[in-house]
């Protein structure tokens, strides 16, 4: 039974659960291989080409009347003015503030779009050469991951937390450099930040003091540029100018 073909979420659990021939797993996951070969060869290809990125999280489900929408079209026009280029999930909501923002910018504006069953498509803000399309969820991350010298958090659901949490786990892992994490929103995030802090940290000692050093908790663009300039400066670096 092909995914098309699942009437409801019950017939796709039980896809799932159900005993198939050897022959057939080994020959489906097989050819699966391939294609996420495919994905991850056409992401290197396509991101090595683009220079220095910031990243911009957050919800597809934003409205463009929403303040956290014009903060994020804000954000990533004074990135992509300053020469950094930005790259988003591709869709609507928060992401499509972000393209749109670095439009207005004289830097790349990236879209890694990804297919799912609502919600997702891809928006106009994106270079025509710069909006690619993943499958795999796992893969289009390595592509955030690897290619962004810097992560901006808008608020967002769990999609948001997932990518949040996950650069933030491979900083605290040394799986890749130390670069800024910035959540964008004082009332949104303060509430989490302060659970951080009193229960993983100091009640149950899941998190170290200096894992808090990691995450910079703002509110305006300018503070956002600040941060990813700081770092920039410290490192003797430079954004695509």
């Amino acid at each position: 039974m092909s995914k098309e073909h699942y009437e409801n979420e019950d017939d796709k659990i039980l896809e799932g659960l159900k005993q198939k021939p050897w022959s057939e797993i080994r020959s489906n996951d097989s050819w699966v291989i391939f294609k996420v070969m495919s994905e991850f060869v056409n992401g290197f290809e396509s991101m090595a080409r683009i220079g220095p990125c910031v990243s911009i999280f957050g919800s597809a489900r934003t409205k463009s009347s929403d303040k956290y929408y014009q903060l994020a079209e804000r954000i990533a026009e004074k990135i992509s003015k300053a020469g950094y280029g930005v790259i988003t999930g591709g869709g609507p909501g928060i992401m499509e503030a972000g393209n749109k923002g670095a439009a207005k910018g004289m830097s790349p504006s990236v879209g890694l779009n990804i297919e799912l069953p609502f919600e997702q498509h891809f928006n106009p803000y994106i270079d025509q050469d710069k909006n690619l399309n993943f499958d795999y969820f796992f893969v289009r991350k390595v592509m955030f991951v690897k290619y962004s010298q810097g992560f901006v958090v808008m608020p967002g659901g769990f999609g948001t937390l997932d990518e949040m949490f996950e650069a933030i786990t491979l900083i605290q892992t040394k799986k890749i450099a130390k670069f800024p994490i910035i959540l964008v929103g004082t009332e949104f995030w303060g509430g989490l930040m302060d659970w951080i802090k009193t229960v993983l940290i100091e009640k149950y000692f899941n998190a170290s003091p200096e894992d808090l050093k990691l995450i910079k908790l703002v509110d305006t663009e300018d503070e956002v540029l600040e941060v990813i300039d700081t770092f920039y400066k410290k490192y003797n670096l430079s954004p695509n100018f």
